[in-house]
């Protein structure tokens, strides 16, 4: 039996991190995972799902190329080529994660982990049986696309996230069932490539979780783009019908079938808390995910769960924030917990979409008194000047004291203006420290000074 001073079970955004921090701090570390390092995130979701959307933005450039002055009279579209594109950049980002554990001298173990008492690991990989000793264990073993009854996936005609990114072709028409991040970031990128797609969500607006604003304007833009929206529609079961799919839906009082090629589940996550040993160990579980406190510690104290197995946000950045806090706390330190009131999330569809904080709905629920700064991207000279005006950015402040409570935009590289609200927000910045605080022109960042500037009638080009 092998011992270190911490062992990590997984080795995705949230493990790998945890185990090159630890080794910072000085620790001996081992890292257990059964398949490419990087995780779910680095090889099967938030990286090469990002390089198809690249593609489906180039395509999308070429298409509208006559708006610059630039006429594209021929062009061919390989879609072989942009997946593996995509394959290629998730596999030189694990191998990088691969030079990292050699650099940081952190042991890797290639097989399945499972808890055999609160400071042993038994692994098992290619036949072979390890045991791992360690005074703290950090469990990182992240999430699973989740399924109801009647929506089970096949991985050919019902898929998941996973088999969407590697198919041979654009199908002809998919039904997506969910309208979170991923089913609208696929229904973007598969309408782009020429495919009919429907986009069915159970809730009221599509991005539930989005500002009510944000979500419609996405919407007005995704119908305008030829994308199909069933709202408040709820799905009774899929069938396979020939080389294709039948969705039987219903709106209301009203059932139809929406009959296409393939059909996408993009309806959420499970923790993956089977198997692990945390039962025989004791270890407290709610509704898929492992209980923690706020420095992830579960129910015995030498054993942090962090990331998707953890509950939500199931988030890659929220994973890499929990691992260094566990492996910060089990060392002795004080790490701060993490503020679930700063959490970015985004969403890279077309336009993109990014928030944090409170949406407006949330705001006035708590009986907050709020003011509300909104500046459109049609009003930024930047905006205009790449061909990207569509969309605004929206932010809810305190009306007392200025400090920001929440931060929506939708529009041109939203997902990289959110940083700065970010860091203001967990600084501290009122309105006024916004708003006076020069951006460069020109730049898409004036966005939200105009914003902030807005919320107390300020804003100079509204």
């Amino acid at each position: 039996m092998e011992k270190f001073d911490i062992a990590v079970l997984g080795g995705g955004p949230g493990g790998y991190v945890a185990a090159i921090r630890a080794a910072q701090l000085g620790k001996s570390v081992a890292l257990i995972d059964k398949d490419r390092l990087g995780g779910v995130c680095l090889n099967w979701g938030c990286i090469p799902t990002k390089a198809l959307l690249k593609n489906a933005e180039v395509l999308n450039t070429v298409k509208n190329a006559r708006k610059f002055g630039i006429t594209i009279s021929d062009y061919e579209v390989d879609f072989t080529a942009a997946i593996k594109r995509s394959r290629q950049t998730a596999e030189r980002l694990s191998k990088g994660v691969e030079f990292l554990m050699k650099k940081n001298q952190i042991k890797v173990f290639a097989g399945s982990g499972r808890l055999t008492s609160p400071t042993t690991l038994e692994v098992t990989g290619d036949g072979e049986l390890q045991q791992v000793e360690a005074a703290t264990i950090v469990l990182a073993t992240g999430a699973r696309n989740r399924t109801f009854p009647g929506m089970e996936t096949d991985g050919e005609k019902v898929i998941s996230s996973r088999e969407a990114m590697i198919l041979e072709a654009p199908p002809e028409k998919m039904i997506i069932i969910g309208a979170g991040a991923i089913g609208v970031e696929f229904a973007y990128f598969y309408n782009e490539f020429g495919t009919e797609v429907h986009l069915v969500e159970m809730l009221p607006q599509i991005l539930p979780v989005e500002d009510e604003e944000v979500a419609k304007e996405l919407e007005k833009s995704f119908l305008k783009s030829g994308i199909k929206i069933h709202k408040n529609t709820k799905v009774e079961k899929i069938k396979r019908e020939g080389d294709g799919v039948q969705v039987h839906v219903t709106t209301g009082e009203d059932q139809q079938v929406l009959a296409g090629d393939i059909a996408l589940v993009a309806v959420g996550v499970t923790g993956n808390i089977e198997g692990i040993g945390l039962e025989e160990a004791g270890i407290t579980t709610d509704r898929g995910a492992i209980t923690t406190n706020e420095f992830q510690q579960t129910s015995i104290p030498n054993i942090y769960a962090i990331g998707d197995v953890a509950g939500p946000p199931w988030l890659a950045h929220v994973a890499s924030a929990e691992g260094r806090i566990a492996v910060e706390h089990a060392a002795g330190k004080e790490p701060k917990p993490l503020d679930l009131s700063n959490i970015p999330g985004c969403t890279y569809c077309h336009p993109q979409v990014a928030s944090l904080g409170l949406t407006e709905e949330q705001a006035r629920e708590q009986g907050l008194d709020i003011k509300i700064g909104k500046f459109n991207f049609r009003a930024i000279g930047k905006a205009l000047a790449v061909g990207e005006s569509a969309g605004f950015a929206k932010l809810i402040f305190s009306a007392e004291y200025g400090e920001i409570l929440g931060c929506h935009i939708i529009g041109p590289e939203a997902t990289e203006l959110l940083a700065e609200l970010g860091i203001a927000k967990a600084l501290e910045a009122t309105w006024i420290d916004i708003a006076n605080t020069v951006h460069a022109h020109p730049t898409l960042s004036e966005i939200v000074m105009e914003a902030a500037a807005d919320a107390f009638g300020e804003a100079i080009h509204h």
